[in-house]
């Protein structure tokens, strides 16, 4: 580990407090104990056993059970209509695979880092990336629902860079308590969304220090920003962190390999600072490169654009101006 890196800690200060465990309902109880239950078994197995049997399950049993081909086929249609229905199903097949997979992979961090040391790290933004990590300059890492973004977190720790991480927080208490450890047994220090949060991974990015971060979720407070062809409310937060600590804002990858198991991480060119609006609509276009090269690797299950809430939301904005 760099020196740097270690005087960039020192200067953020301490990471956010960890928080409390919230009430949740008992049913939010009898959820984690199954949760608990079915990792713990598949844990059990050697790690490629678990990852194909873990996609197996969820390919065939939850995903059905839960709608994702439908939704998958669903937001196809919506950006790429007139898809075959045979790429549909291939597309949604390698999608499930890949989120039953980062799902498991996630409960297991230190496999998740021996890994990361064994697998290459490269790309046109990894000299920039080394240049910014010498000069004690801030970095934001960028990436959305694609591959895996921990595993590529996990190739930069596994190298000696302490990479802090954002996440927003489950809905079930219990199962969260779980998830945000994990990310913290990756690396330290990780901020939840939210105010508190937000103060603390402010404090960490203007001390210098590294932050991995998605941005492909839905916001109703979001953006309109063309995704894959159709508008999607997005975020501008993570340009906005940027301009306002002097961050390189660098998209990332972690590449899932065909052997479903390796994994490539790729460090993207800088995206240069500006207007807030055009730096994530840069932002969009890598990601778009990447789903457009490899669409089973995004998490086409995620309900990204949610097309009737805008178009309800718009109604609304229209009435309100009459």
């Amino acid at each position: 580990m760099s020196g740097k890196d270690t005087a960039n800690t020192r200067k953020a200060g301490k990471p956010e407090a960890k928080p409390e465990v919230a009430r949740g309902t008992w049913q939010d109880r009898l959820s984690d104990i199954g949760l608990n239950l079915f990792v713990g078994a598949l844990r059990l197995l050697p790690v490629r056993q678990r990852l194909n049997l873990a996609s197996w399950i969820v390919r065939r049993a939850v995903a059905p059970a839960l709608g994702y081909y439908d939704r998958v086929e669903a937001n196809i249609d919506h950006v790429w209509p007139g898809t075959p229905p045979e790429e549909k199903r291939r597309i949604a097949d390698a999608a499930i695979d890949n989120l039953a997979r980062a799902f498991i992979e996630n409960y297991d961090p230190a496999e998740m880092l021996q890994r990361g040391a064994a697998y290459p790290v490269g790309g046109p933004g990894l000299a920039d990336f080394e240049q910014a990590r010498a000069e004690g300059r801030p970095v934001l890492l960028l990436s959305g629902h694609y591959g895996n973004p921990i595993c590529a977190r996990c190739a930069l720790v596994a190298r000696g860079y302490e990479v802090g991480g954002l996440l927003r927080a489950m809905s079930n208490p219990y199962s969260n308590a779980r998830y945000v450890q994990n990310y913290r047994d990756v690396a330290e220090p990780v901020f939840v969304q939210g105010p508190g949060g937000l103060k603390a991974l402010l404090r960490h990015v203007r001390g210098g220090g590294v932050l991995a971060m998605v941005f492909d979720v839905f916001d109703g407070s979001g953006v309109p920003i063309d995704f894959l062809g159709q508008p999607a409310p997005t975020v501008t937060s993570p340009a906005d962190i940027a301009l306002k600590t002097g961050a390189l804002l660098i998209p990332y990858f972690g590449i899932r390999r065909a052997d479903r198991y390796g994994f490539d991480t790729i460090l993207e060119e800088p995206i240069e600072h500006g207007d807030p609006v055009e730096m994530m609509r840069e932002a969009t276009r890598r990601l778009e490169a990447r789903i457009k090269d490899d669409p089973g690797q995004w998490m086409w299950t995620h309900r990204r654009w949610k097309p009737k809430r805008q178009m309800k939301r718009q109604r609304k904005r229209a009435a309100a101006t009459m």
